[in-house]
């Protein structure tokens, strides 16, 4: 009788949707499905957490508005939607920030509020400057494409009544020329220069704002520049010692913008443009943004002033083609987890469900991008950023108007009510190491690493689930222990002194040539990582 013989394989390498069958058997750690899972950098694939209400109380109160745009900001969250911007520290009691006739010297909580308000009709998904200029939280330059730039700003560390508030219009875009709306899509702070893009009648123009060196200040501008490119401009990103210029199908680099002598508009490239301004951020160093082609990066190199492009999303290049060929039906957003390495790209129509809205999530590590999906975050404005206390801060919003904690908590949320996350992992088909000889299987091990009481299901498949086949039923893997350390957790809710990522015995049935698995739940239980398993088999001869 043959001997058993084991096959073991480590999670890694992320969501692979282009390989073939055959490619993929030399890569058992790739997935052929990762819903709701996060790449490690590390290795292995964590079920991610869900979401939370931010407080009790939409910002535009009981009606479906749609948000807009979200930004962290100072203790709290700035968000957009309708005709107004708001802002909370707390989720409940939000106050409306878009005001006229505010004084030069600032208002107090009580005069802010009374000051009559500024409607921006007509308002469109929303892009946020924020820079620090020496006030205790920094300011905030918001663009739509519809309104002027509005620049606001608090400063006093007490209670939201105790602060002194500042806000107005600014004049930037409108000296573009005679008639031109000051109304751009864009705008980026740099060394003390405010540069603006995206105007409806003049997309190729950028204006940019000089101040005083030595007390900048953003004002009404003192004097206005103009500078043109040969495409419609998208959106604009300082990079290092200058500003990246997206633009619809190229991108270019404007350098020395503080010098009316030198300043330049250089070529990066002329083949390659950007979808969505929305899906820009930098990651590891990297510009990364939603190109036609996929998702790429645009790095610096060693030689100064030198950058170069690269295509990072390969693995998943189906899902980004089809995203890229609906992409005027999308609203897209984008957000990094810094804490995480991780760039997480959201999108979804204006009518679909938040658990229907889909995402991808990628994951820097040493060999790149791994890659995964999202179902069910629906965030049609997200952002994050650490407060004073250097702990990150994610927030998003929906269709329907509500704020949430990104990355919070083990469920999804409909209309403000709680839903389960549904999670999948499913592995190529698995041949361990010969194609040829059928295999009897016995049992599979599975290390997993749970953050509370979990109990995932296996399914195996054998031979491409093959319908002539007697496939084996689900296995519900409901006895993993949960480790703890001695005053960490309750008695009697763990194994005190329990491994950090227990092994899981599950006796299997069935026999192949090959097999495939997949862990999946659909719970608000605790997340956990998946990382790898062990199959035991017999070779049952060649055929």
């Amino acid at each position: 009788m043959a001997m058993s013989q084991p096959f073991i394989v480590a999670c890694q390498g992320g969501l692979n949707t282009n390989f073939t069958e055959l490619a993929m058997l030399s890569q058992p750690g790739l997935a052929t499905k990762l819903k709701n899972f996060e790449p490690d950098p590390d290795g292995g694939y964590r079920r991610i957490k869900g979401y939370t209400p931010y407080g009790d109380t939409r910002p535009f109160g009981g009606t479906d508005t749609a948000i807009l745009g979200v930004l962290a900001y100072a203790d709290g969250v700035i968000v957009t939607g309708a005709n107004d911007i708001k802002f909370s520290n707390d989720g409940t009691n939000w106050i409306k920030i878009n005001k006229t006739s505010v004084a030069s010297s600032g208002d107090n909580y009580v005069t802010f509020n009374g000051r009559s308000d500024l409607s921006r009709a007509g308002q469109k998904q929303t892009s946020f400057t924020f820079f620090e200029d020496n006030v205790d939280y920094g300011k905030v330059v918001i663009c739509d494409g519809d309104n002027p730039p509005y620049l606001f700003y608090m400063t006093g560390l007490g209670a939201l009544s105790t602060r002194t508030f500042f806000a107005q219009t600014l004049a930037i875009t409108s000296h573009v020329g005679a008639g031109t709306p000051d109304n751009p899509t864009c705008a980026v702070y740099h060394k003390t220069m405010l540069v603006a893009a995206g105007v409806s009648s003049a997309p190729n123009s950028i204006a940019y704002t000089t101040f005083d060196a030595d007390a900048p200040d953003v004002t009404t501008s003192s004097s206005s520049n103009v500078i043109a490119v040969d495409d419609a401009v998208v959106a604009l990103k300082a990079f290092r010692e200058d500003i990246i210029i997206f633009c619809k199908n190229s991108i270019h680099r404007l350098r020395n913008v503080h010098d009316s002598s030198t300043i330049a508009v250089v070529p990066i490239t002329k083949n390659v443009g950007c979808l969505s301004a929305h899906s820009i951020q930098e990651v590891g160093g990297d510009l990364v943004f939603l190109a036609p082609d996929g998702i790429r990066t645009l790095a610096g190199t060693a030689k100064i002033g030198d950058t170069e492009l690269s295509t990072v999303s390969r693995n998943i290049q189906s899902i980004i083609t089809q995203l890229t060929r609906n992409i005027g039906s999308k609203v897209i957003t984008s957000v990094v987890l810094r804490n995480k390495n991780q760039y997480r790209l959201f999108y979804s129509t204006t009518a679909t469900s938040n658990l229907d809205s889909e995402g991808v999530i990628g994951t820097l590590t040493g060999n790149g991008y791994s890659w995964a999906q999202t179902v069910g975050i629906q965030a049609h404005g997200v952002d994050s950023a650490f407060d004073n206390d250097r702990t990150q801060n994610v927030y998003h919003g929906d269709r329907k108007g509500y704020i949430y904690n990104h990355d919070e908590g083990n469920a999804f949320y409909e209309a403000g009510v709680a839903a389960n996350i549904e999670a999948e992992y499913v592995t190529p088909s698995l041949d361990c190491g010969d194609l040829g000889t059928k295999k009897t299987f016995h049992y599979v091990k599975v290390s997993l690493s749970p953050e509370g009481t979990v109990s995932p299901t296996l399914r195996l498949r054998y031979d491409y689930e093959d319908v002539d086949l007697l496939q084996p039923p689900d296995y519900i893997l409901s006895d993993v222990p949960v480790p703890s350390a001695f005053g960490a957790i309750n008695f009697g809710d763990g194994i005190f002194g329990g491994t950090r990522d227990p092994s899981i015995r599950q006796s299997v049935q069935g026999s192949g040539d090959v097999l495939n698995l997949k862990l999946s739940s659909n719970d608000q239980k605790a997340p956990y990582a998946i990382n790898g398993y062990y199959i035991n088999y017999v070779p049952e001869g060649r055929r």
